[in-house]
């Protein structure tokens, strides 16, 4: 069985193990704990390629949306506002995947019109792609 092949339950061993990672944060979750340290830690552990991505996105989010509070979510960097997770970076090594991706969840402020983006493929961040970011990471927090 190889690491992308589903398992018995339907899982691959990537998915279950972000699963096990969400519930070993929510029953670790205290009020009022400093987060940031755990969140820095994970992103200094992953590969070369997803590290550098990660950790300008950290800057970005610190930068355009001060409010957020770094956590982690299934493993990953959230960032959250009152508890609730506005954006998330996902590695490209989490899920052997082609490429990081840069998401949004249900409570940013994107909306425009009727569709919108809510998620980014990213395989490196030139400036104007950070630029780019960080309108979106400001417009996520209204």
């Amino acid at each position: 069985m190889t690491d992308k092949t589903k398992s018995y339950d339907g899982f691959t061993t990537e998915e279950r193990d972000a699963m096990k990672q969400r519930a070993t944060e929510l029953k670790s979750r205290k009020r009022g704990k400093d987060t940031e340290p755990e969140v820095l830690a994970k992103i200094a552990e992953m590969p070369d390629a997803d590290r550098a991505i990660a950790e300008r996105i950290h800057a970005l989010v610190e930068q355009h949306a001060p409010g957020l509070v770094p956590k982690l979510w299934y493993g990953m960097p959230a960032y959250a506002l009152d508890g609730k997770v506005v954006c998330f970076f996902q590695a490209a090594a989490k899920f052997k995947a082609r490429y990081a991706t840069f998401g949004f969840d249900g409570i940013a402020k994107l909306d425009e019109g009727s569709m919108w983006a809510t998620s980014f493929a990213i395989t490196e961040l030139s400036e104007g792609d950070e630029e780019r970011l960080g309108v979106l990471i400001a417009k996520a927090v209204g």
